[in-house]
């Protein structure tokens, strides 16, 4: 079940980046006018949140009660840290502001498998530990990597959890991805009738193709 939500959130923060970049992009050609919007919709987000914490990484805060991504393996449990940390970090690179998407791609996982042990009864540190790496492995597509990551960081004795986590969030993602020119070698669903080698941003078009011509058209009056 986690590893179905940590796929989830990978697929939620590259398409939210993908569609709010895009609209952006339409709405406000000029790159510069772009950012600076960007900028004053994150000052305008940390007014209603009261809190700076998730302007940065998320590595380490000055202030000893905001979260960071060392905190999230360690209770209290924190249940929507990971959906502000998405939100402040899509904006941020939807405006055009390029700092990186896996820092904080870290900071949500560990933040969302945080939230799950609360929920499911679960050990906050090993949850924490899956989310890290899971999370990821299903936005960048690299379940291998992000397993073999999470053995190396949190030790042998959890590769299992991590292994299974990381490669069903890789299938729950999607044929989706923070890198749309990479290419998809083995389709994930058999339904999908891809080109070979075809790239997340071709598969991405012929999802909105297929949305476009599933929806119902208005009928002509009599």
């Amino acid at each position: 079940m986690a590893g179905v939500l940590f796929g989830l959130a990978g697929l939620a923060f590259a398409e939210a980046n993908h569609a709010c970049g895009g609209f952006l992009k339409r709405r406000v050609p000029y790159a510069p006018l772009r950012a600076a919007l960007g900028g004053v919709a994150v000052i305008a987000l940390v007014n209603l949140c009261g809190t700076r914490a998730y302007l940065g990484l998320g590595v380490w805060s000055a202030l000893p009660g905001d979260p960071t991504i060392a905190g999230f393996f360690h209770d209290p449990v924190d249940p929507w840290s990971w959906a502000f940390k998405m939100l402040f970090t899509v904006v941020t690179l939807s405006a055009g502001f390029k700092g990186g998407e896996v820092t904080p791609l870290f900071f949500i996982g560990a933040a969302l498998g945080n939230a799950l042990a609360g929920l499911l009864g679960a050990p906050v540190d090993l949850f924490a530990a899956i989310g890290f790496v899971a999370v990821f492995a299903g936005a960048a597509n690299t379940p291998l990597a992000c397993a073999i990551m999470g053995i190396e960081l949190f030790g042998s004795a959890y590769a299992v959890p991590i292994t299974v986590a990381c490669f069903v969030a890789y299938l729950c993602s999607g044929h989706s991805g923070i890198y749309l020119s990479q290419r998809i070698a083995v389709p994930k669903h058999r339904s999908h009738t891809l080109s070979q080698e075809a790239t997340l941003r071709e598969a991405r078009v012929r999802r909105r193709e297929s949305a476009a011509t599933s929806l119902p058209h208005p009928k002509a009056s009599d």
